[in-house]
């Protein structure tokens, strides 16, 4: 299925503007599909490992801005 022209531009126009956006929805999803189809055990526990330091560093900073 083919998109229309102003389907296109307005979605160029929209990749433009969100920028930041569209990188974090593009890496959210890479790191799920990873995840779920390709890791290995100790890979597993490594993001694990990682999602325990995110959040004790986000945490952190919530404290901060108290």
């Amino acid at each position: 299925m083919t998109l229309s022209n102003s389907r296109r531009k307005a979605n160029k126009k929209w990749d433009e503007a969100n920028k930041i956006r569209k990188q974090y929805i593009n890496k959210r999803s890479t790191a799920k599909s990873f995840i779920l189809k390709l890791a290995t055990e100790d890979d597993l526990v490594d993001i694990e490992k990682y999602i325990k330091e995110r959040r004790t560093n986000l945490n952190r900073t919530e404290k901060e801005d108290d």
